[in-house]
């Protein structure tokens, strides 16, 4: 039962913080829809099964069999996760990172912002998402112009804070819609 109620609270309070940058970001709405697939059976019993409380429920279960379906799932039904943006190319006869849409890469910023709050507690600082989504930099296989807009992005948090990095992608967002309306 610990794990049950452990894995909830987990996933309800990230969730509910993403969709408080998700507000501050401009969308509220994807906010809204924000990480859903969680408590679907697929995703919700693996993640109690595998719920520590110290690290992803999916790399338990990735180590216990070399993959995880929860996982796999997640990212096949989030366009938040830059894994989500991958396709066939006719060109390279291989699959290639796709260049995700800006309202999802601000969604992905909230993503990571409210996953360094939660894990890290009282320990997070502004720095702290930008140096988790560097350690891993040179191994992710991601859009070059989507890592860069989600690198620009962290940056400015660390150098900047919170208020004003939200404030620019608010205008980011706002005009990339009105960019895809004319």
């Amino acid at each position: 039962m610990n794990k049950i109620i452990g894995h909830f609270k987990t996933i309800t309070k990230h969730r509910h913080v993403v969709i408080k940058h998700c507000k501050k970001a401009g969308i509220l709405c994807q906010g809204l829809r924000h990480d859903l697939s969680k408590y679907s059976l697929t995703e919700f019993l693996p993640g109690i099964k595998y719920y520590t409380g110290q690290r992803s429920p999916n790399e338990g279960e990735r180590a216990d069999f070399g993959f995880s379906t929860a996982w796999m799932h997640h990212k096949g039904r989030n366009k938040h996760h830059f894994e989500y943006w991958t396709d066939y190319s006719p060109v390279s006869k291989k699959i290639e990172p796709v260049k995700m849409p800006v309202k999802y890469v601000a969604e992905m910023f909230c993503d990571r912002v409210a996953a360094g709050k939660i894990y890290n507690g009282d320990k997070y600082t502004d720095d702290s998402p930008l140096e988790y989504f560097m350690k891993a930099k040179h191994r992710r296989v991601i859009h070059p112009e989507t890592s860069d807009l989600l690198e620009s992005l962290l940056r400015m948090l660390a150098e900047k804070g919170e208020d004003e990095t939200f404030r620019y992608l608010r205008v980011l967002v706002a005009n990339d819609k009105k960019q895809k309306n004319n």
